[in-house]
């Protein structure tokens, strides 16, 4: 089953041509879309993947081995996932094997309502699978830089909606420490160009999201007093 958010390309004929159910569904923002997905499914056990990653054929195998005797021993389980960047496998930083709960019974859980990072909550037992996804999530810098606009915007959003607060200082000194923490500690020195570029990119995310959270309490500050 294929959920589109109303695609411009061709995503919706390619899914029905490889004989997919394809549900198209205004965006509700990435949590209470993939809720949506998971309630639209007809089995209880769903496998979730985005639209920008590659299953292997060997965790292919490892999800039909689970579900395929027995009733699991786990309510859910993790899948790790490689993380390509500008053409290149990246092997630091944190991302190479990252797991990510994916393969789950939707009686015991489901998707929070994030509006980005969001993830599945679940009661129960969770296991983490062998084989690797892979996730080829900016094809150029471009797409890359739309994806951080939207995806700080609704992260300060979120963060605002919880009430949640940030200082000036903040946003001024954590850069240079998240950049050196990536780009030296975790080793993204390693991975060359495409390592130093995404350390840079990295350290810049949370300085601009908490800079946006700054701003919505600045204009709702401002509302009140007009």
């Amino acid at each position: 089953m294929v959920v589109d958010s109303q695609s411009t390309d061709n995503t919706v004929a390619i899914a029905k041509e490889w004989g997919a159910r394809v549900i198209v569904q205004p965006f509700l923002g990435y949590g209470l879309q993939k809720r949506f997905a998971v309630s639209q499914a007809n089995n209880d056990w769903v496998f979730v993947v985005d639209a920008d990653e590659v299953v292997s054929e060997a965790l292919a195998v490892d999800i039909k081995q689970i579900l395929g005797g027995q009733e699991p021993v786990h309510v859910g389980y993790r899948v790790p996932r490689d993380f390509v960047f500008l053409g290149r496998y990246m092997r630091y930083g944190g991302e190479r094997g990252k797991t990510h709960l994916r393969l789950f019974n939707r009686n015991f859980g489901n998707y929070n309502d994030a509006q980005v990072h969001e993830d599945v909550e679940l009661t129960g037992p969770i296991g983490i699978l062998r084989h690797k996804m892979l996730h080829y999530s900016y094809p150029d810098l471009g797409h890359y830089w739309a994806k951080f606009n939207e995806y700080t915007s609704r992260g300060a959003e979120d963060l605002y909606r919880r009430g949640k607060r940030t200082s000036k200082l903040y946003v001024m000194i954590r850069f240079p420490i998240s950049f050196l923490q990536l780009y030296l500690l975790k080793g993204l020195i390693l991975d060359g160009y495409p390592g130093f570029i995404w350390a840079l990119f990295s350290a810049m995310y949370p300085v601009v999201k908490y800079a946006k959270l700054l701003d919505l309490y600045r204009r709702a500050k401002a509302e009140t007093l007009d």
